[in-house]
């Protein structure tokens, strides 16, 4: 997935995955992935998807300040 945010692109084929967080199990509708990944220019941001009733129902590239990556991991 590619957006761009802030005339910055993220794009999950081009960046690293750093880690990747699942709650729940496939086809549960409370059920969510959240995976951190790093730009070739340093920056952060999570690529999150779920069901109908978690946080994420749509398929999202959310920014993630570098401050808060090592929350974001502590947290996972």
């Amino acid at each position: 997935m590619k957006k761009i945010i802030c005339k910055k692109e993220y794009d999950t084929e081009t960046a690293t995955l750093i880690k990747k967080y699942t709650y729940g199990c496939y086809g549960d509708p409370a059920g969510f992935e959240e995976s951190l990944y790093q730009t070739p220019g340093g920056l952060y941001f999570l690529y999150v998807n779920g069901g109908a009733n978690s946080p994420y129902p749509l398929e999202d590239i959310l920014r993630l300040a570098k401050i808060k990556v090592n929350d974001w991991l502590d947290a996972h």
